[in-house]
């Protein structure tokens, strides 16, 4: 089979851990022993998200660019170029880590990936997006929103920076990507959702095929989810599946409260009337809207669940499958 398999941050830096180079190590290792036995059985598309790296590399930025009185500091990155160092950064470590599990004619590249969004996405106006670390202290966020112009919303316990987070409408490096993939690489791409790209206005456009460039495209502030990315690739590639991993076993109903159930199995039809109500924008809610799209889409399975059940999931034994055959929303028992 052919799969794309995403990675939730959390699911690269666990909730609560420090965001040392040391913990991010440790668990790329956990992630690539986790998914190297779906590379040697089928051909293996790997995306990750990156909301709390990009939100730590912002930090640290601004408290480098910050200065002191009479020093003149360059100004910050846009979340563009700060998307794309995170790609490369966690491309690189997972690229490493899935060549200590797999034999030599299993080759991998990691490769970044520019995604082109829609400028009248109402995601502008509207930041979903979780990146960073949590504050349990209202009164720091109210500072950074004051010092850097941020926006912060509840993630649970705590509050986090909210960025735009516009849905993908092209992945431009497609045609690399399928010759790597027909010639048995395993991929790493797509990271962070990819690099959120906008094509140029007309006038732009000939600016840029006057100076010998042809795509005339330019960056945009904004971090688009990785789940819509990856069904978005998935689909692209053909894919028979799509499996989103992440720090939870399933996709429930009534998450967090004493009614929670498991999902096990659930059509697209069966579940596009609870996401509004039962999965947040800023949580599952993408991965179940993806999830679906991609099923709807091309009638291969998508499925949700945990990195350690990554074989287990694949093959139905565990977390939450969703495909247009399921006869009936299928829950775990109380």
């Amino acid at each position: 089979m052919r799969l794309v398999v995403a990675l939730g941050g959390n699911a690269l830096l666990r909730r609560d851990e420090p965001m040392t180079a040391e913990a991010q190590r440790a668990n790329v290792q956990r992630a690539a022993a986790a998914l190297a036995p779906l590379a040697r059985a089928h051909a293996l598309v790997v995306t990750h998200g990156n909301g709390p790296q990009i939100g730590l590399l912002a930090l640290q930025q601004h408290a480098v660019t910050a200065g002191g009185p009479g020093e003149t500091q360059p100004p910050a990155f846009p979340l563009d170029v700060l998307g794309a160092q995170t790609e490369g950064m966690i491309g690189y470590l997972l690229a490493q880590a899935l060549d200590d599990h797999l034999p030599p004619e299993k080759p991998v590249a990691s490769l970044l990936t520019r995604v082109r969004v829609d400028a009248a996405d109402p995601a502008f106006v509207h930041p979903t997006k979780f990146v960073g670390p949590g504050y349990a202290d209202e009164s720091v966020t109210r500072e950074l929103a004051r010092r850097h112009g941020w926006t912060f919303r509840r993630d649970g316990a705590a509050w986090r920076r909210v960025v735009p987070s516009p849905r993908p409408v092209e992945i431009v490096e497609r045609p690399v990507l399928e010759i790597l993939l027909e010639r048995g690489v395993t991929l790493i791409c797509a990271g962070g959702g990819g690099i959120p790209v906008l094509r140029a206005e007309a006038q732009e456009q000939a600016a840029a095929r006057a100076a010998g460039r042809t795509r005339g495209e330019v960056g945009i502030e904004a971090v688009i989810d990785k789940d819509h990315a990856s069904a978005l690739l998935a689909q692209n590639l053909a894919a028979d599946g799509l499996i989103l991993l992440t720090d939870i076993a399933q996709a429930q109903l009534g998450f967090g409260t004493d009614r929670a159930r498991g999902i096990r199995r659930a059509s697209p039809e069966q579940l596009a009337p609870l996401v509004a109500a039962e999965f947040p924008a800023g949580s599952m809610g993408p991965k179940i809207e993806a999830a679906c799209a991609f099923a709807s889409a091309t009638g291969g399975f998508a499925a949700i669940g945990a990195l350690e059940d990554a074989v287990a999931v694949c093959e139905g034994r565990r977390g939450t499958r969703i495909e247009r055959a399921a006869p009936r929303l299928e829950l775990e028992p109380t």
